[in-house]
């Protein structure tokens, strides 16, 4: 592989993950992955806060050199992004009186920008100011310049966070020898990414669920107007079911596979089972419970949120979902289940192409959403050149041009190379996600197959225990007819025993071979206990209507013209 020369890198701090990105943005408006790396991040980031610094410099400087050996090439400096718990924004405004009526120029405004930024909060630092409008003669605007007042009032947003968040992030990058580029605010950058211009505009709220936090920021009329970070995420979830006794690796398996954010009441059964390993079972009903609780609990301060911010009824294009935690099985039905109806979109991937030659880069999953973000933000070349010994003779020059000219035949080999290989990652991840919507639709048949094979099963069973009602009947009717010596009312009765008998072996052969499209051993389980149950109810409807035969039998022989002979014979002789 040719080194690459011109790329942006990005590092995203995360509580789960701590990852790094080379790519650029290419001139139709796509993006270009060159190279991925991740480490765990659990041990040093909490929350989205460096709490170890040592630790974080081992990850930094790994992250760093697993890219370097993709890239081939030496990284000079990097991009960060800053996100965490204490960030938020804050609202001020800011009055500048001026000495005489005079039209706002550009200069008013950036100093009244510059009064803004000297405002302080105790142990917190501005990291960016959203301007949100300007107040002139008791009239609000987005841009004042022009118009003529003697005062101007700004209200702005300022983004803050507590002042150790920055001042660890450039200790660590100072301690691996890493130069920072520049910072971005995470959750700004990853709603230029992924939002359309209309929602901006209209009114949404962009809710990125990460591992440890979950971010709301509100825009409206294409300004952000609120930005909050909840120490609540999908790791609450996991841990969770882990206070089940369940080992973490396996409740993150069950919350990712099995987990849904809302169950209606009667979505599962008290014998509905998920798997947790070859020999443990979980029931779904209590599965669902613990993650529905929790899911519950992260909706309510999402929208306790909005509401603070005042926009509970404003957000004409609803909620966005991204991040890892968006994957959560009817987290929109979270959101949903409570007030009126809102717009739910759950954005799996950035606005803008991606091209890669890794297939894990292609998943729409919006893990990675924020990280291709920080990339399209940046602008500097992170490249670092080698330094090139000056040419002394006409020799060294000549040699010097064939060889930058073989430089630009590899490179432009390898970019075809890479556009090959970017071509059929792509069409991997196609393929993937394809198969994946198949298997999941299988499963989903299947499973309903298996529910409504079940169901099939206890309805015959139910049938059963009503059509033995019935027999019974038919047998107090042959012991009536037998009292009163009836032999056509014996008669009937045994025939509508004979019939009731066969209905129940005809449900029981049913049941029996919708028992054989069973597929699941979960349902085939609770099967085996009804059919028995089947089996025992029709070994003694079988009893009963032989006992009911035999009676008729009886009354049939005493009515006829010898069964009465030998009646009268028997009174003669006990007389």
């Amino acid at each position: 592989m040719t080194a690459v020369k011109d790329f942006i890198v990005a590092i995203e701090l995360g509580s789960s993950k701590l990852t790094g990105m080379a790519g650029k943005r290419n001139s139709d408006g796509s993006i270009q992955i060159f190279a991925y790396a991740r480490e765990e991040a659990s041990a040093f980031i909490r929350k989205g806060i460096i709490y170890n610094i040592n630790k974080t410099v081992l990850g930094l400087t790994s992250i760093i050199n697993k890219l370097e050996e993709q890239l081939e090439a030496e990284i000079a400096k990097v991009y960060v992004g800053i996100g965490g718990q204490s960030l938020h924004s804050e609202k001020n405004f800011v009055v500048e009186h001026l000495p005489r009526e005079t039209a706002i120029t550009p200069d008013i405004v950036n100093q009244l920008i510059a009064n803004n930024r000297q405002t302080r909060y105790p142990d917190r630092d501005i990291l960016d100011v959203i301007p949100q409008e300007y107040k002139v003669k008791n009239t609000n605007h987005l841009d004042p310049v022009g118009i003529i007042s003697n005062e101007i009032e700004g209200h702005f947003l300022n983004i803050v966070a507590r002042t150790s968040v920055k001042r660890n992030i450039i200790t660590c990058f100072e301690q691996a020898g890493i130069e920072i580029a520049g910072f971005f605010i995470s959750p700004l950058v990853l709603a230029d990414a992924v939002l359309q211009e209309n929602e901006m505009r209209l009114g949404c709220a962009l809710i990125d669920c990460g591992a440890d936090t979950t971010t709301v920021a509100i825009y409206k009329q294409g300004l952000l107007r609120h930005l909050a970070v909840i120490p609540l995420g999908g790791n609450n979830i996991t841990k969770d079911i882990c206070s089940l006794q369940i080992e973490e690796e396996d409740a993150e398996m069950l919350k990712c596979t099995y987990g849904s954010g809302f169950t209606l009441p009667d979505e599962n059964s008290d014998d509905d089972k998920y798997p947790i390993n070859e020999s443990r079972n979980i029931q779904a009903k209590l599965l669902n419970e613990i993650v529905g609780a929790r899911t519950e609990e992260i909706v309510a301060n999402v929208r306790n949120q909005i509401m603070l911010a005042g926009y509970s009824d404003k957000l004409t294009a609803g909620y966005v979902l991204t991040g890892g935690g968006a994957n959560l099985r009817n987290l929109q039905g979270a959101f949903m289940q409570k007030g009126k109806y809102i717009k739910i979109r759950i954005a799996g991937t950035v606005n803008m192409p991606i091209k890669a030659t890794e297939q894990e880069l292609y998943a729409k999953n919006g893990r990675l959403n924020t990280l291709f973000a920080l990339v399209a933000a940046g602008k500097e070349n992170c490249y670092r050149p080698e330094p090139v010994a000056p040419a002394t003779d006409l020799i060294e020059q000549m040699q010097q041009k064939e060889h930058e000219e073989q430089e630009r035949e590899a490179a432009r080999r390898e970019a075809e190379e890479r556009e090959r290989k970017e071509r059929e990652a792509a069409a991997k991840a196609a393929a993937a996600e394809e198969e994946a919507r198949k298997r999941k639709a299988a499963e989903e048949a299947r499973v309903k197959a298996n529910t409504a094979a079940l169901a099939e099963v206890k309805s015959a069973a139910d049938n059963i225990v009503l059509t033995q009602e019935k027999l019974n009947e038919a047998l107090k009717e042959v012991k009536k007819a037998q009292e009163e010596k009836d032999s056509k009312a014996a008669h009937k009765a045994n025939i509508s025993a004979i019939a009731r008998l066969k209905e129940i072996q005809g449900l029981r052969d049913n049941a029996s071979t919708v028992m054989d499209t069973i597929t699941d051993e979960a349902y085939l389980s609770e099967a085996r206990v009804v059919f028995a149950d089947i089996e025992a109810a029709t070994e003694a409807a079988e009893r009963v209507k032989e006992k009911a035969g035999e009676i008729a039998e009886k009354v049939k022989r005493e009515n006829s013209f010898f069964g009465k002979l030998r009646g009268l014979g028997d009174i003669i002789m006990n007389d």
